[in-house]
């Protein structure tokens, strides 16, 4: 035993034990950096005692025990976490290696032996404990919050490397003896990893080009949203204009009348009445947007022989911005017709029933349709096997969610509830 194995020895101790904390999602207080200053030099002076008392190659042996396990525990404490803590120390010692290949690169080219090898990865330890804490440990804490299969596939490739190298290196002599499944079982493992990486992003990639669709798909809903609610604002403007200036249209056909042109008198009057009649707004309550939407599907409604009723209270200042409320209660309603019209066409009758109101600076709403009882839900929201369907649903829940709402889909007695509280 020499000295600068010990130096050696002590400062992969304190870089992995700095790094496996630097991996944990640990409110850093002063009382926590006190216990795992507390945890680093217990598991130290445990260290020099064996060492002292025994060899580097004892301290090695029983590292496990005397070193990572206390440590665990010590994470698992501090994060009230049990898995992920494990795989910090895992992934902590598997950056060991980067040290250790770093100076046996240094050995090999300058021909240099055991002492150089302890000196370079004393040396190295201090600059690459930083590089990782700066731009490596961030990015490692993040999956943290990822779910327990994705924690354990990442740390899948630590622990296999932690078993492979204390069974071919230390408990045995596998390693040395040069077998070579032995020797291959790492890069078989790598390559393993890498073939599960590419699976993963092409998943990921899935994933983000459906969002992306939906989004792009919501957003063309919104746009066309705002858009009708403009002209239908604009067909009331004009209804309004048309009554404001009914004085000047009745001297219009007055005078028509007086000089014999009936024909054009009459045609006048049609095209006014034809005008005002597609511009009729019914006014359910206070807030223009909602008589808007629902003079529109009132409409709609009428013309597919679907009795529809309202009740609705809602003054003009609501607690969620107009476009939101504009697309979640357009799609409601969508998605309500909808189910009447594919009803309608097997020859039965359906019905739409709206209800909303505004209590306490909350926004409820609530769509009775009748429906089909063959609805699958999922985690309570229904769902669809027809693409391009299930949008309006996934859009309703995305604006409920950003207002901290609820909601909340069933069918009882052959109608579809949907039930909404913001």
């Amino acid at each position: 035993m020499n000295v600068i194995s010990v130096v050696n020895l002590a400062s992969v101790g304190i870089f992995g034990l700095v790094l496996s904390a630097g991996f944990c999602d640990i409110l850093w207080t002063r009382k926590n950096k006190l216990y795992m200053a507390g945890c680093i030099s217990l598991i130290m002076i445990i260290q020099g005692i064996v060492c002292l008392f025994t060899s580097v190659y004892i301290v090695k042996y029983f590292y496990p025990l005397i070193t990572h396990l206390p440590l665990a525990i010590t994470l698992c404490l501090l994060s009230r976490e049990f898995l992920w803590p494990a795989i910090s120390v895992l992934t902590a010692y598997l950056c060991c290696q980067l040290r250790r290949w770093l100076a046996l690169l240094i050995v090999s080219t300058f021909s240099g032996g055991e002492l150089l090898q302890h000196i370079v990865e004393t040396v190295v330890t201090l600059p690459l404990l930083l590089l990782l804490l700066r731009f490596i440990a961030p990015s490692v804490r993040s999956i943290s919050h990822y779910t327990a299969a994705k924690k354990c596939q990442f740390g899948l490739i630590p622990l296999l490397f932690y078993g492979y190298d204390y069974l071919t290196a230390f408990y045995t002599d596998l390693l040395s003896a040069k077998t070579s499944t032995v020797m291959e079982f790492m890069p078989f493992m790598c390559s393993l990893a890498y073939l599960i990486f590419v699976l993963n992003i092409s998943e990921t990639e899935r994933i983000r080009n459906r969002l992306e669709q939906t989004q792009d798909i919501l957003n063309l809903q919104l746009a066309q949203a705002i858009r009708e609610i403009g002209l239908l604002r604009e067909s009331q403007q004009k209804t309004r204009t048309y009554r404001h200036d009914l004085r000047h249209h009745m001297q219009y056909l007055f005078s028509c009348l007086e000089n014999g042109r009936t024909g054009q008198a009459q045609n006048y009057i049609q095209e006014i009445c034809a005008e005002i009649e597609a511009s009729n707004v019914i006014v359910f309550c206070e807030n223009e947007a909602t008589n808007l939407i629902l003079s529109a599907f009132y409409e709609r409604a009428q013309k597919n022989g679907i009795a529809i009723s309202t009740n609705t209270v809602i003054p003009q200042d609501i607690p969620i911005a107009e476009n939101d409320w504009c697309v979640l209660l357009s799609n409601a309603l969508e998605n309500a017709l909808h189910a009447c019209q594919k009803l309608k066409e097997k020859g039965l009758f359906g019905t739409i029933d709206i209800s909303a109101y505004e209590k306490n600076n909350k926004l409820f709403l609530q769509v009775a349709n009748s429906c089909e009882e063959n609805i699958s839900f999922n985690r309570g929201v229904p769902v669809t096997s027809k693409p391009e369907h299930g949008i309006g649903v996934r859009s309703i829940c995305t604006i409920v969610e950003r207002y901290n709402g609820m909601y909340s889909f069933s069918i009882k007695n052959g109608q579809f509830l949907l039930r909404i509280s913001l």
